[in-house]
């Protein structure tokens, strides 16, 4: 199979970029299409692949400014001519899944979400603090963007959703059936230290809005056990007003003190609604089990009772009751670890691997 990637932009490291990179495992001869490329703030083993970029990499300010261009991005994934292959993959929490594709080429969406400001703009705009001529300009789009998501979501063969959460969006929005085949996680770098836990509850986090970190530090505050927060942003002044000297906020970690930090708490603490969440699955294996909020991927990772622990609303009081029934002597190492296996990397490129050819067989026989 021919096959090409596409995905939105590369002008930072995140979850999207991980699932980037398991594809280019799977399929190294893939040509990544995407519409911007920075190559400062991307690892440098970025620079040897090949990339393709569209028209709007030309564009003056364009890394610094790329969200003033949003008119731009579906013109420029249109523009592709993608007509040398049997196959597409799209990576797409934006754009890129309204690529042209010729009639004889399979075209894989696989959805991390439907674009979150087009379909739930308040939720995006407290997720990004979107300013005030901003918010302006984004309304005065939304509906004309609407129009063009579902008609390019009509161009995808098939879709692959990463949780029952995003597969539930896909088909309100979209109106389109898909698969669920879950994120990778790296258990080869997150794994038991073998040694007992310490006596801290961990949260790693970027500090914004909508991850409700504000309902772990009420509620650790008033329960006085010790609870260490790794990550930064906006939030973090105000968070630390709030905390009593027991919450310990430790900023931004390296790679190593995160894999340290996750070895050595009591559980993982998970207060926000995630579409699928890699955090708690990196806990798991590290066989550290999980104290979710019951929504959202948290749903499709944490096993009730054997890998973790649900509240079920999103309050300080709800979070207390779960701490306060939580034993870790309840919770075997080995079944966290088990679990996360389950979506490891080498899972995740076996599915994507065989669900392509599969498709690309049907294809092929009409």
């Amino acid at each position: 199979m021919r096959v090409a990637i596409v995905h939105d932009w590369l002008n930072q490291m995140g979850g999207a970029e991980q699932v980037l990179e398991a594809l280019r495992e799977i399929f190294p001869e893939a040509p990544v299409y995407t519409s911007i490329f920075d190559p400062e703030s991307m690892p440098p083993r970025y620079r040897s692949w090949d990339i393709r970029t569209s028209f709007m990499q030309r564009l003056p300010g364009i890394i610094r400014y790329y969200q003033w261009y949003l008119m731009l991005y579906p013109l420029a994934f249109e523009s592709f001519d993608l007509s040398g292959y049997d196959v597409v993959i799209s990576n797409k929490s934006g754009f890129c899944h309204g690529v042209v594709t010729a009639p004889e080429t399979l075209h894989v969406c696989y959805c991390l979400t439907p674009t979150r400001f087009v379909w739930m703009y308040e939720r995006y705009r407290e997720r990004e603090d979107i300013g005030r001529f901003l918010n302006v300009f984004l309304r005065m789009l939304i509906p004309w963007l609407r129009l063009w998501e579902q008609a390019a979501a009509n161009r995808v063969d098939r879709f692959i959703a990463i949780s029952r959460a995003i597969q539930r969006r896909i088909q309100k929005f979209y109106r389109r059936d898909s698969e669920i085949i879950y994120p990778p996680v790296d258990t080869d770098r997150f794994r038991p230290s073998g040694e007992p836990p310490g006596d801290y509850f961990l949260i790693v986090s970027r500090l914004i809005p909508y991850k409700r970190i504000d309902i772990a530090v009420e509620a650790f505050t008033r329960l006085g056990l010790p609870l260490w927060i790794a990550g930064d942003g906006r939030d973090r002044p105000a968070l630390e007003e709030r905390a009593g000297p027991n919450v310990r906020f430790l900023g931004r970690v390296s790679d190593e003190e995160l894999v340290s930090l996750l070895q050595g708490c009591q559980a993982f603490v998970f207060p926000g609604l995630e579409d699928f969440g890699i955090a708690p699955l990196e806990a798991m294996a590290c066989g550290r089990p999980v104290i979710a909020y019951a929504g959202g991927g948290a749903l499709d990772t944490v096993i009730e009772g054997k890998t973790g622990l649900f509240f079920r609303e999103q309050t300080a009081d709800a979070l207390i009751q779960a701490v306060q029934s939580f034993n870790p002597a309840d919770f075997d190492p080995s079944d966290c670890r088990a679990r996360a296996e389950e979506f490891s990397r080498s899972a995740f490129q076996q599915r994507i691997k065989a669900f392509v050819e599969t498709e690309f067989a049907r294809y092929q026989a009409g």
